[in-house]
């Protein structure tokens, strides 16, 4: 067992949808996991197979609560940060729960990550940083003003993961995920996203709503080229990561590279449901409003984490929506 495999990793928001998959992933390549959700937004179910596993450790606990990142932390070697609340209409409805979970929380785990003297401290950052910004493909040195409050709290996570990587040698690495899928994301409650909230209602026979005209357009990323571009960042050498300062303080875009309408999306969900019930291709979508915050288009450039991590994304989304329709079709019926 070479180096890399004797880590012991600390995963936060481990039972939700991304959390879980990298435990599983991580746990795999032969990784000690420490997992630490209170499971307001992440589900037990996720986990279970995990809890007798001798490499898997969960910890019932709050970000927002201090103590309990500081348990966490403890002994590990490296932190992937994903806990946070998504959804920018959860954001909107609420702003104050989001920023106390998304900031707050964000900042006690950089305290934490800090004291424990951690190597690198990685980080969920988010595509809806770069706001207003027209520029396509979106490059990780040119953002706009954020629409949201959810993509205020995502931008100043990065500012204060720049703040502690110059003020306190941290190893900060932040991945601005564009629009992940696949397994295990929730098709339920009110911001569900619209892969598995569309497919969850195709299966049911029910039309799916388009918000806008389904011009809008999106760069879907199969959730195990997320998995990937979080293992090339925690083992991606020093070197590599400092900035012109000598500091590692970087933030890279982790997608496919592509785009896709949301009309064109519901086609192809639509013709992968299909293959399992022939009466799913009967359906048409309705539209509805725009929605307040959303970005018109997202597309990433992805040329600096190649360059610099090596990330190689191995799914498209064309076949990331055929893996996920299967998933949902066997795991929802």
């Amino acid at each position: 067992m070479n180096q890399e495999k004797r880590k012991q990793i600390l995963i936060t928001g481990g039972a939700g949808f991304i959390g879980s998959n990298l435990c599983d992933a991580l746990i795999e390549k032969g990784h000690q996991v420490v997992c630490l959700d209170n499971f307001s937004t992440g589900k037990r179910k996720n986990i279970v197979h995990l809890f007798s596993h001798p490499n898997f450790k969960l910890i019932e606990g709050d970000i927002r609560n201090i103590t309990d990142c500081m348990n966490a932390v403890e002994g590990c070697d490296y932190v992937l940060h994903e806990a946070a609340l998504g959804s920018v209409p959860r954001s909107i409805k609420d702003p104050i729960t989001s920023n106390e979970v998304n900031i707050g929380g964000f900042l006690n785990m950089l305290v934490a990550a800090r004291d424990a003297n951690v190597k690198r401290f990685i980080y969920a950052a988010s595509s809806s940083t770069y706001g207003d910004s027209p520029v396509l493909p979106k490059v990780e040195d040119k953002i706009g003003k954020p629409l949201s409050p959810y993509a205020i709290t995502k931008y100043v996570n990065e500012l204060y993961a720049d703040v502690f990587s110059k003020t306190y040698q941290m190893e900060c690495v932040g991945l601005r995920y564009f629009n992940v899928f696949g397994k295990r994301q929730d098709p339920n409650g009110a911001y569900a996203a619209v892969i598995p909230l569309w497919v969850k209602q195709m299966i049911k026979l029910e039309s799916p709503i388009i918000n806008g005209n389904g011009e809008f357009s999106r760069d879907f990323t199969y959730v195990e080229n997320v998995i990937q571009a979080n293992q090339k960042a925690m083992f991606a050498l020093t070197e590599n990561l400092k900035t012109a300062e000598g500091h590692v303080n970087q933030v890279f875009n982790v997608a496919y590279g592509g785009n896709t309408t949301l009309i064109e999306l519901f086609k192809t969900l639509k013709e992968n449901l299909a293959k399992f019930s022939p009466e799913i291709s009967r359906l048409e979508p309705s539209f509805g409003p725009y929605r307040s915050g959303d970005i018109p288009h997202s597309q990433a450039s992805i040329e600096k984490a190649k360059h610099l991590i090596n990330y190689q994304p191995k799914y498209s989304a064309q076949s990331g929506f055929e893996l996920a329709c299967e998933w949902y079709w066997n795991n929802l019926k």
